[in-house]
């Protein structure tokens, strides 16, 4: 959400940075898909909402479709509809959970309004660029899953992923065909596209470090490069390091998302400490803890927690998070 206000303060201050109509546009994903689809980039049909009485404007597009708000974050009232008898009802619930966290309907509220677009059924990724100067170099490309909804909660992130040659350049391409259509010229991208066969469609790019900082943790743990550090370099008008270097892969980086797995208030989360003697493991971050209270879906209570490890391989790291997917479970009253 400090997007816009950061690209405000770097024209202020003389800086380089997003220009403020770019900086709107990598927050509005209606925006964001007019400018994808103008510049002939792959894009899902979709619909954008201004209020959920337009629910029926959305009716005619093929099913499942999934409903997000436009201006939000994590996967925060992101919801799959099955069939066209159920669009308004889901329709109303998001406007509803997005009145609740984003303010909508109030005086503050920033880019009120819904994108209800086509499902695409493939692998999901995620891409971590720079941009300096105009010119785009992506660092990674990892794997998230293949989330089927209707609530979409993400549970890894594992690079480099593996990837066949064809799919490899159809991620380079809308990548960086997205950049220019959107204008992002200088800083850190965090995109998140999936698959429809071998060709990739842009979900989202945001403009900035993403995933709780998993950013620099995979890039770090993947290339070496300092990612953070490096955007810090092009908001002060410097070269990133080494940014004429070919990108090199030494290792696998990975992000597991501790599953909500149910909803009430939590007595115990079992297995991080476990998790946390592992030496592969880096940090963990816990966001919730017992006591506190998750509800379901589709509202929103924030993710219980992170753990950020790295590995020699790309298997060793799927076998890693398959062996959380047994021993991290939480439990409620």
């Amino acid at each position: 959400m400090a997007v816009p206000f950061t690209a405000r303060a770097a024209r202020m201050l003389g800086l380089p940075g997003l220009s403020e109509e770019t900086s709107f546009a990598v927050r509005d994903k209606r925006e964001m898909r007019r400018r994808l689809e103008q510049a002939g980039l792959n894009t899902p049909a979709y619909v954008g909402l201004s209020g959920p009485e337009d629910w029926k404007f959305a009716a005619d597009l093929v099913f499942p479709v999934v409903v997000k708000p436009a201006g939000g974050f994590t996967s925060l009232g992101v919801t799959r509809v099955d069939s066209a008898e159920d669009l308004e009802t889901t329709v109303r619930s998001v406007w509803e959970v997005c009145e609740r966290y984003l303010g909508y309907g109030g005086s503050s509220a920033q880019f009120e309004g819904l994108v209800v677009e086509e499902y695409l059924d493939g692998d999901e990724y995620c891409i971590e660029s720079l941009s300096y100067q105009g010119q785009v170099k992506i660092h990674t490309i990892g794997y998230k899953g293949r989330p089927e909804g209707p609530y979409f909660e993400e549970k890894v992130y594992r690079a480099p992923a593996p990837l066949s040659p064809e799919v490899e350049w159809s991620i380079i391409e809308q990548i960086t065909g997205a950049h220019a259509a959107l204008g992002v010229t200088d800083g850190p991208t965090h995109s998140e596209l999936r698959l429809r066969g071998d060709e990739a469609y842009l979900l989202e790019m945001g403009a900035r470090v993403g995933a709780s900082g998993a950013s620099h943790h995979i890039v770090e743990s993947v290339t070496g490069a300092d990612f953070t550090g490096d955007t810090f370099r092009i908001a002060m008008g410097q070269e990133p390091l080494g940014w004429n270097d070919p990108v090199w892969h030494r290792g696998t980086g990975a992000m597991y998302f501790v599953p909500v797995g149910g909803s009430g208030r939590i007595t115990k989360i079992a297995g991080l400490s476990e998790a946390a003697a592992d030496p592969r493991v880096d940090r963990i971050v816990q966001l919730l803890h017992p006591g506190d209270r998750i509800l379901p879906y589709p509202e929103y209570s924030g993710y219980p927690g992170f753990v950020f490890s790295r590995h020699d391989s790309y298997e060793d790291a799927e076998q890693f998070h398959d062996a959380l997917d047994e021993s991290v479970v939480i439990h409620y009253e």
